[in-house]
């Protein structure tokens, strides 16, 4: 759990940092190509596939390709739309899907890690519901694509590692280079599709902010949530994709001075970790899985 709290600690600032830097200023499908690029380049050097199958790479590269890769086009492309605490509402329904995939990869259903889920979302949803801008319904189906390939990606990357003897005793920092490739493929695809080099970057604070993306948000980011998927159960992940909605809206507001409630997000928050708790609780008390 440690790792994903450190994890939504540092992600709580990503949104705020696109939202108010390179939003607008900066050619959308660029930025995704540089932060994945960047993330890609840390984690080149440390990539061992001797005793990897060919099988296995390919499952991995497809799953960075789509948690982060096609992720990350509907994400950035997002903010064209909607406004930074507008993206962090719509994100609300990650824990639903991540509930949903995994009770279809499991063929059960964990009614108990949906009702957890349900009330994070509530709480994520309490938080802010009012200020919805024109572009509402686009805004929020491009959000909802980035949601559900976000959630793919989780609930295979728990369930490939589960899965696949070969992995388990192998430094995972040793293949997560793949999780990358897999995103940068997908990244460098859209950017000569739709990308325009006439946005690029043009001071050194939007450089900065791509950097910062790239190498500590995604490049240590990804790694380390990914390394906490497999250590919680269902409920838990689920619920933590939500704890960014609080999270991101103080730093929202505290740094950049933007107007928000702060007894609904305290309000809010509370109801988001109340979740977590009693998932948490029920865990250890039922054994839900």
């Amino acid at each position: 759990m440690k790792y994903l709290f450190g994890v939504t600690i540092v992600w709580a600032f990503s949104f705020s940092l696109i939202g108010v830097y390179l939003s607008g200023h900066v050619d959308a499908w660029f930025s995704v190509l540089m932060r994945i690029g960047i993330a890609t380049m840390i984690f080149l050097p440390f990539l061992k596939l001797k005793e990897i199958k060919t099988k296995t790479i390919s499952s991995l590269i497809a799953v960075g390709a789509v948690q982060l890769g096609l992720m990350y086009c509907f994400y950035f492309q997002s903010f064209r739309f909607l406004t930074v605490p507008e993206v962090l509402l719509f994100s609300v329904l990650t824990p639903i899907y991540i509930t949903l995939l995994n009770d279809l990869l499991s063929k059960r259903f964990h009614k108990g890690h949906l009702l957890t889920a349900l009330i994070a979302v509530l709480g994520a949803a309490y938080i802010q519901y009012s200020s919805i801008s024109e572009n509402v319904m686009l805004g929020f189906m491009i959000t909802q694509g980035a949601n559900l390939c976000f959630a793919i990606g989780q609930v295979a990357y728990k369930y490939l590692l589960k899965s696949t003897p070969e992995l388990e005793n192998i430094p995972k920092h040793s293949i997560f280079g793949l999780f990358f490739i897999g995103a940068f493929l997908v990244a460098l695809i859209a950017f000569f599709i739709f990308g325009s080099t006439e946005k690029l970057p043009t001071t050194s604070v939007q450089w900065g902010v791509l950097i910062y993306l790239g190498a500590v948000a995604s490049g240590a980011g990804y790694y380390f949530w990914n390394k906490g998927v497999v250590l919680v159960n269902t409920g838990s992940l689920a619920i933590m994709n939500n704890a960014l909605v609080p999270l991101g809206l103080i730093v929202n507001l505290v740094i950049w001075n933007k107007e928000a409630d702060l007894i609904k997000i305290l309000i809010g928050g509370s109801l988001i970790f109340a979740s977590l708790a009693v998932n948490e609780y029920m865990v250890r008390v039922r054994g839900w899985e």
